[in-house]
């Protein structure tokens, strides 16, 4: 994997196009390093993209065939890649786009799924492959997918491993948009633009917010949501976002 930190932006590229970027434990938990040790002090965005024509065929099929050594062996395995950079990914204060440049299968499309915005170029397929190797969605792709989705749609998308183009995956809201291949750069460009004038804590304090309610009743969820309310009104981003309206100027958040 290419890691890039470029003035602001963590830029993480799967680079194994001969292989459409399938994903190895070293990959996986390469990613999960950089994302757990993103903050917004350094960071106002995370780019997750892939080299060549694919953005993630999905877990690397020679890697799925070495058997652990037992079931918990195996357990642990999962646990501490795949498992591990899904929760790197959803307790990320940064906010994480996709930048989906060719087709993401399996794991690929549980990626785009935890990634908080995606594009997509127009020619991209998607499919939750996993039933094709008689595997469950994994990557989180159990429990994001419906949300995203819907259970209907995730329950046809899991149990057929069908192949739906870019704009199928934009009905159901798996990506943001989709764009042209010559624009997808562009698209993402302007997005991450917009995000370094936004506050980037405050954006993690949403995230986490949306995250940690999506299972709550909702009386626990408004409550909870109160309670992070209650800190981004103590915040620096509150303070300058009032003055800037008050002063009839564009708010700096991140200066």
């Amino acid at each position: 994997m290419h890691v890039e930190h470029d003035d602001g932006v963590l830029r993480l590229t799967f680079d194994r196009p001969n292989v459409l970027n399938a994903l190895t434990r070293e990959v996986v938990t390469e990613m999960a390093d950089e994302i757990e040790a993103a903050t917004p002090d350094d960071y106002h965005a995370i780019v997750i993209t892939g080299e060549g024509d694919a953005f993630s065929a999905g877990g690397d099929l020679e890697m799925l065939s070495e058997e652990p050594a037992s079931p918990q062996a195996a357990y642990t395995e999962v646990t501490a890649t795949f498992g591990r950079l899904v929760e790197a990914m959803l307790e990320c204060p940064v906010p994480i786009v996709a930048k989906v440049n060719g087709d993401a299968v399996g794991a690929g499309l549980a990626l785009v799924a935890l990634s908080d915005i995606a594009y997509a170029e127009e020619d991209a397929t998607f499919s939750c492959a996993f039933v094709r190797v008689g595997l469950i969605p994994d990557t989180g792709g159990t429990f994001m997918l419906p949300h995203i989705v819907g259970l209907r749609a995730a329950k046809k998308l899991a149990f057929t491993g069908e192949f739906f183009d870019a704009e199928r995956a934009a009905d159901l809201e798996l990506v943001n948009e989709t764009v042209p291949a010559d624009e997808l750069d562009e698209r993402v460009a302007e997005t991450v633009d917009r995000l370094s004038r936004r506050p980037t804590d405050v954006i993690g304090m949403m995230k986490q917010a949306m995250h940690e309610n999506m299972a709550r009743h909702w009386a626990e969820a408004l409550d909870y949501e109160n309670t992070l309310q209650v800190q981004a009104r103590a915040s620096d981003a509150h303070e300058e976002g009032v003055a800037a309206f008050l002063e009839g100027r564009e708010p700096e958040f991140n200066e």
